[in-house]
């Protein structure tokens, strides 16, 4: 897979891409990322890549002109077709979309900086507009390696064990059961006894249940998605535990 990643200020995503699963993923040959100086195609000795808004009103814009033509400039090597400009207006990054993005063989993703970027730089790209969450960052440069670092993974080979990623909080659905690592004991906290019986089936069951307990707990809107029959039981076995539990407490 290619990604293209388009920036006033490389030297924010460049170290990162060359670190751990990601650097490994481009040595290999299963990931390809490519950083690209929107000041390159800039219109003067400048290098301005930035003016005053239209309407007047706090801080710059970024210009049309350099980012279309940064991104023009790679066609040939990226079939251009999935163009995205990370923004906080744009459709929000889970799981679902990371899978979809995934299946692209290649994706551009465009950083802004400033106030935003003139309206028509998205229109003449037919560029959509992702978001990592509801909060406002300096520019693109850290969604974008959210883009990178959340796609590669789906990308196989790029994390050795597979099981590591089916086991992701979300991926699944819900979120991740809790982990646990020697020693046995720590200040009093043991690990619990079935992740030690070495019975595979009762642990699979122990972890998809207390997946849906922390679930239930912390994120009870994603258990719509937990709908198959042995997710049901556990589930209703999580309710009579609770209700026994509460009974218990009671005055």
């Amino acid at each position: 897979m290619r990604i293209d990643i388009l920036t006033l200020f490389p030297e924010i995503v460049e170290a990162p891409l060359r670190a751990s699963l990601l650097g490994k993923a481009q040595e290999s040959g299963k990931l390809s990322v490519t950083v690209t100086d929107i000041r390159n195609f800039t219109q003067n000795r400048h290098r301005t890549a930035d003016d005053a808004p239209f309407g007047g009103g706090a801080g710059m814009v970024m210009k049309p002109e350099p980012i279309v033509e940064a991104v023009e400039s790679l066609r040939g090597r990226n079939s251009l077709a999935r163009v995205y400009l990370m923004s906080p207006r744009g459709r929000k990054l889970d799981q679902d979309l990371v899978r979809e993005l995934a299946e692209a063989p290649d994706l551009v993703l465009v950083c802004g900086r400033y106030e935003g970027v003139d309206e028509r730089a998205a229109k003449i790209l037919g560029a959509g507009e992702l978001s990592i969450g509801d909060y406002v960052l300096s520019g693109g440069e850290l969604p974008a390696l959210v883009v990178v670092e959340a796609v590669s993974r789906m990308i196989p080979g790029v994390v050795g064990d597979w099981e590591s990623v089916a086991t992701d909080s979300f991926f699944a659905g819900v979120l991740g059961s809790p982990q646990y690592t020697r020693p046995r004991e720590y200040r009093g906290l043991t690990v619990p006894q079935v992740l030690l019986d070495g019975n595979h089936a009762a642990i699979a069951r122990w972890r998809r249940k207390e997946a849906l307990r922390l679930t239930r707990a912390r994120r009870p809107e994603l258990l719509a998605r937990a709908g198959d029959k042995e997710d049901l039981e556990l589930l209703a076995e999580l309710a009579r535990e609770e209700k026994a539990l509460h009974k218990e407490n009671e005055p």
